[in-house]
């Protein structure tokens, strides 16, 4: 074989070889930027499941947000109900007291009427007894409105001692041992306000 020859198989070789490590170059190449396109798809997927998360995170806090606007309006609502309410009952229920106490008043001046008829007719009555008929009739008719008013009368005088009805302003000597720790006398009458003390019986107990 010449030397020409031997050259141009040399460089035919040297071709090969090259052409040989380009392909495989271009292999590498084209296996990493696969590798690379797959790493990018993955990197994406994981940027969008992130993003639906932070998406939904959002809705979540938005929902939450007008849940609480929602209940703090109803609560104003509920707040501003409350105290017209009590606004409204602290008006009634004065109005209450006046009226029940005007409708007491206004009971009471037929009975001072009375008192004031009674007064005039003792001054030309010359009968001890005449009088004493007018002021029990005019006493009854009291008795009669302080009882449709709910006041009434304790039992005293003959009742066992009661500290919740009577206050004993004297204690009584007494033979019979029956006696003892009994309203012998009540020099003030005590009174109830619909079941309530009005006023405790000052009485005088035996013992």
């Amino acid at each position: 074989m010449s030397k020409e020859q031997h050259n141009s198989k040399d460089r035919s070789e040297t071709r090969q070889h090259i052409e040989d490590e380009n392909v495989d170059t271009f292999d590498d190449l084209q296996e990493a930027a696969q590798e690379s396109e797959d790493q990018v798809d993955e990197a994406n997927d994981m940027i969008n499941h992130e993003l639906a998360d932070i998406d939904a995170l959002n809705k979540q806090l938005l929902d939450a947000q007008a849940q609480v606007e929602k209940e703090k309006k109803e609560y104003l609502f509920l707040m501003a109900e409350f105290d017209n309410f009590r606004k409204r009952t602290l008006r009634e229920k004065g109005e209450l007291i006046k009226n029940a106490s005007e409708s007491v008043l206004k009971g009471l001046l037929p009975i001072v009427d009375d008192f004031e008829r009674g007064l005039e007719a003792c001054s030309k009555a010359d009968d001890p007894a005449e009088i004493r008929k007018g002021m029990e009739l005019i006493y009854q008719k009291l008795v009669k409105f302080l009882a449709q008013n709910g006041v009434k009368a304790i039992e005293s005088t003959g009742q066992p001692f009661d500290a919740e009805l009577h206050e004993a302003i004297a204690m009584v000597p007494v033979g019979d041992e029956s006696q003892k720790g009994i309203v012998i006398d009540t020099p003030t009458k005590g009174y109830t306000l619909n079941d309530k003390v009005l006023r405790h019986a000052k009485v005088a107990v035996g013992q």
